[in-house]
């Protein structure tokens, strides 16, 4: 009898655990973890994490600090549970900010530091705008590793390429999202649908070009996204759906199969390329405008509720 599908696909692709629960991620065993205020968020349900995340706040010596002290404990947490990286968050509302950026990026690997997490182990998690994506560029030069998230079009992933950033996120079911609501009556299903051809095409250009990039295909809807790209560098999966794989036996086919480098890179966009390319594709600036809005609105309840647990 076939293994249960998750087994099979940890096999073939680096299985990243998107949660911040910590009994998940030990159930699940995954390589990679990630962590931010969505994630936070969720965990703070559990009296015994809210406790603890108390205890933090009312040590911080302002807001900005506790959402990084608590990031940061929480991502120590989960470093001591999986082997690869763990994902941490600089503010969604540093996205066109790349000065402030860096500066925040360099705080959390400090802080880290101090937890003893070396930032080898570390992915510091920034939008890919053309402003975080120069940060991520300064960031990659100094060691310290990147993963560009909120990835929706292939000009942020041929930017975030030659700015040679560690990783990307290509977010599959928010693309099937948008084009369903353009098009509710059509067949997105299996390779029709537009978020798993979209990150074929970046995982194909990144593999023939010979770039050393991650593709870690994230936000998938339903099962299908997943199997239809079995084989990518990383896949980054829910609790929900890791559950669902890991209870499914069947076969499991390899769909995403890295070939040599058969050539040269293009040459680099500048800021203008970038900003014209990236503006013809509406779906792609509307989902990142949406995406930082979405992740700015958990920021401000978990800003909430740290202010909250101050003064508790």
């Amino acid at each position: 009898m076939a293994d249960d599908l998750l087994s099979q696909l940890k096999d073939m692709t680096t299985v990243v655990a998107d949660t911040g629960d910590i009994e998940a991620i030990r159930r699940f065993q995954p390589s990679d973890a990630t962590t931010n205020p969505s994630l936070i968020l969720q965990a703070a349900q559990q009296e015994a994490r809210r406790q603890r995340l108390g205890e933090i706040a009312r040590s911080a010596i302002d807001l900005d600090d506790a959402l990084d002290a608590v990031a940061v404990k929480i991502g120590s947490e989960i470093s001591e549970l999986v082997p690869g990286y763990v994902s941490t968050e600089v503010s969604a509302r540093l996205s066109f900010d790349t000065d402030a950026t860096l500066a925040r990026a360099h705080s959390l690997i400090e802080r880290y530091a101090r937890h003893g997490v070396g930032p080898e182990r570390i992915l510091i998690k920034v939008a890919a705008t053309w402003e975080g994506i120069r940060a991520a560029r300064q960031l990659e030069r100094e060691g310290i590793h990147t993963n560009l998230t909120l990835l929706f079009s292939f000009t942020q992933a041929q930017a975030c390429a030659d700015a040679g950033v560690t990783l990307i996120s290509p977010f599959v079911g928010r693309i099937l999202d948008w084009h369903k609501a353009q098009q509710p009556e059509a067949d997105f299903s299996g390779d029709n649908d537009p978020g798993v051809r979209s990150v074929k095409r970046i995982y194909e250009h990144y593999k023939g070009h010979g770039y050393q990039t991650i593709v870690m295909g994230a936000s998938f809807r339903n099962s299908g996204e997943i199997l239809a790209l079995a084989g990518c560098d990383r896949l980054t999966i829910s609790p929900a759906l890791l559950a669902e794989l890991a209870e499914t036996r069947g076969p499991l086919e390899r769909r995403l199969t890295p070939q040599g480098a058969e050539t040269r890179p293009p040459e680099p966009l500048d800021e203008a390329e970038f900003r014209w390319a990236f503006n013809e594709d509406a779906m792609a600036t509307e989902k990142l405008a949406e995406g930082i809005r979405k992740f700015m609105e958990d920021q401000r309840k978990l800003e909430s509720l740290l202010s909250e647990l101050r003064r508790g």
